[in-house]
């Protein structure tokens, strides 16, 4: 299979522009005259035009080409840079078949061990990149940054796109989180839906109050889906919906190295971006580069093997006076990050014994205290 056919190239004024020898765009492959070899390549970007999944549209199809324009002329980071720009994807004849498309473009791009970033376009797609997955034959868990819970029963797919993940069938979501969601424009009893299903989510306030406890559920996502009008506008006033309360730009930043750093991740989707709406400097095109640059320095600063019996692991077990009675816990010596075991019956695509899930020093602190720590049992009620 060759997915050429899906691609139109790069603009030709990105890639005719002059850039000094240590910028972004002198390190990577790109698809001008040629499509990019991808013998050697790691990651993928991915430009996406398609708007039909929103109700107004005035600039998303060129919202790939704004942050490109930016991206390029940042300076290049540490690591061998093993990237190609596939240039932009052709959309479908309808919605369907360009979720359908994505779908296949990710799902050919993971088999060859390329992690895919797609930037552009409306945060419905995520819907192909998702499905990107289905082939597999393993659970997922899926991580989606936006100020709103896209899981209304009317409206635009836009609206509605996470709804129409979860209950995809086959199924093959482990997990659902979601952060940084702002509790006035989201219906309290989709809270309670995510909450049944025991799902993870923090709010706006609480991403803040406890940043560093985010990271343990960005550590268990293998894909991660990033609206930006999760940014408050001061920030990045370049979406349809932009708001005055949201994460900072350095908060989005921090978010994607994370991700990129997180082993199991294997895609990224940076949606939403309105260069019609944008200020003067294109302020949103210059937030969205960078949080991709950190996202690429986060990949290429990786250091976990996830190889719990190794000797880079240190396993600590902690006794408790009631069931269970014992908790299991790792660190890597490498980062420093914590794991916690987990044990299960048979289940879908588990076989009887126990899964590592990410964890972080406090849920060790719990433990230590005789508590056992709510994150080991919701992921525990997720496995039984």
């Amino acid at each position: 299979m060759s997915i050429q056919s899906f691609f139109e190239p790069v603009a030709e004024f990105l890639w005719q522009k002059k850039y000094p020898d240590n910028s972004f765009f002198k390190q990577i492959h790109w698809y001008g005259e040629e499509f990019p070899d991808l013998k050697g390549i790691q990651i993928a970007l991915v430009g996406l035009k398609e708007t039909r999944g929103v109700q107004h549209s005035k600039s998303a199809e060129r919202g790939a080409s704004e942050i490109r324009e930016k991206l390029y002329s940042l300076k290049r980071g540490i690591g061998p840079y093993r990237v190609a720009d596939l240039g932009d994807l052709i959309p479908g004849e309808n919605l369907q078949e360009t979720y359908e498309r994505i779908q296949k473009v990710g799902d050919y791009l993971m088999k060859k061990q390329v992690l895919p970033i797609y930037l552009g376009g409306t945060h419905d797609l995520d819907i192909g990149q998702y499905l990107s997955y289905e082939k597999m034959k393993k659970l997922v868990s899926l991580l989606t940054v936006d100020a709103k819970l896209d899981m209304e029963e009317e409206g635009p797919m836009a609206d509605k796109h996470t709804q129409e993940i979860i209950l995809h069938q086959p199924n093959f979501l482990f997990t659902y989180s979601h952060l940084a969601y702002q509790s006035y424009l989201v219906d309290p009893t989709l809270i309670n839906v995510i909450e049944k299903l025991y799902f993870d989510h923090m709010r706006l306030g609480m991403v803040r109050k406890e940043f560093k406890e985010i990271e343990p559920i960005i550590r268990n996502a293998d894909l991660l889906s990033f609206d930006l009008s999760a940014i408050q506008s001061s920030d990045a006033p370049g979406v349809f919906e932009a708001n005055p309360f949201g994460l900072t730009a350095e908060e989005a930043c921090q978010i994607c190295w994370f991700a990129g750093m997180n082993e199991k991740l294997s895609s990224f989707g940076l949606y939403g971006y309105e260069p019609y709406y944008d200020d003067a400097q294109n302020k949103t095109a210059m937030v969205a580069a960078v949080m991709i640059w950190y996202f690429i320095e986060g990949f290429y600063s990786r250091k976990d093997s996830l190889s719990f019996k190794s000797s880079d692991y240190i396993k600590y077990t902690v006794s408790l006076d009631s069931k269970p009675n014992t908790l299991v816990f790792y660190k890597s010596k490498r980062s420093g990050k914590w794991w916690m075991e987990i044990p299960h019956g048979d289940k879908d695509h588990f076989e009887r014994g126990s899964s590592t899930v990410p964890c972080s020093y406090s849920d060790y602190q719990t433990a230590q205290k005789g508590e056992i720590p709510e994150r080991w049992i919701n992921a525990q009620i997720k496995l039984l």
